[in-house]
């Protein structure tokens, strides 16, 4: 007779065969059973640092930690482990997180605002402290460096206000949407959220929803809008030059005073095109 553990790992081989996307993605999110610091000794060694003082923890395991609630005074989490941590009402603001990966933490009013987060991963995070989504537990990214973030997830209501995302990839992690994965997103939804002011050159808003989202005055230069739902984005004083807009809905956006529009690609394909403002 097998053993249960043999028929888990029987069951687990199975799943993996039927979905190998889920596959790569479990081997990459393999996490250590310890991290490198407990949560008492970094609660102490911020509670003592010195005005001015960054601590490095660059490099460092810190997963599954429960941190909600820290001030990390602009720390280095450069290339940091921080799968499942909980940053739940944490000041990130001004940190070094480039490179890390955010993957499943728990990002509930985090602060992240003017941090760099260059080349992160934020793959399924929880966002919001109940089942209704409230807009006030989204976390702020304004004024970060969110260049090449790679992003899956729903962040509704967050701030991106004045933040550069110069080629961040807000596509979905599947090639076609339905494929039936367990662990991915169909798409990214960016409803609600605040993008004025924002570098957006070269990013990937691939299928994403972003409608009621403000792109006030943000510079889409050559950015990738497929298939993306814009309906009532504000674009007011924006930049599409080079934009691609395949197939994207713009029933009720405001297109006012929207700069390169003549050369953004895909416009003849554009859903609801007649009920933007302009």
């Amino acid at each position: 007779m097998a053993t249960a553990k043999n028929w888990q790992m029987g069951l687990c081989a199975l799943l993996l065969a039927a979905h190998p996307a889920v596959a790569a993605e479990e081997i990459h999110e393999n996490v250590s059973p310890e991290a490198d610091f407990t949560v008492r000794e970094i609660t102490q060694q911020l509670f003592k640092a010195q005005p001015g003082e960054r601590l490095d923890y660059a490099g460092r395991d810190l997963t599954y930690l429960d941190l909600s609630g820290l001030d990390f005074k602009q720390a280095s989490l450069a290339r940091t482990d921080l799968y499942g941590v909980d940053f739940t009402g944490s000041n990130l603001k001004g940190a070094d997180i480039s490179g890390a990966r955010l993957d499943r933490a728990v990002l509930i009013r985090t602060n992240l605002s003017g941090a760099n987060l260059r080349g992160t991963t934020i793959f399924r995070p929880t966002v919001y402290s109940d089942m209704h989504n409230s807009y006030a537990d989204a976390p702020s990214f304004a004024g970060a460096n969110l260049t090449g973030i790679r992003v899956q997830a729903d962040l509704s209501g967050a701030s991106f206000r004045g933040a550069d995302l110069t080629n961040a990839d807000f596509s979905p992690l599947e090639a076609k949407p339905g494929q039936g994965t367990l662990v991915t997103l169909a798409k990214n939804v960016l409803k609600s959220c605040d993008f004025s002011g924002a570098i957006l050159h070269r990013a990937d808003f691939t299928r994403s929803v972003l409608m009621f989202s403000s792109m006030v005055g943000a510079d889409l230069r050559d950015a990738k809008l497929v298939e993306a739902d814009l309906s009532k984005v504000d674009f007011s004083g924006a930049n599409l030059t080079g934009a691609d807009v395949t197939g994207a809905d713009f029933d009720g956006a405001n297109l006012t005073g929207v700069k390169g529009l003549e050369t953004a690609t895909g416009f003849d394909k554009a859903q609801n095109l007649d009920k933007a403002f302009r």
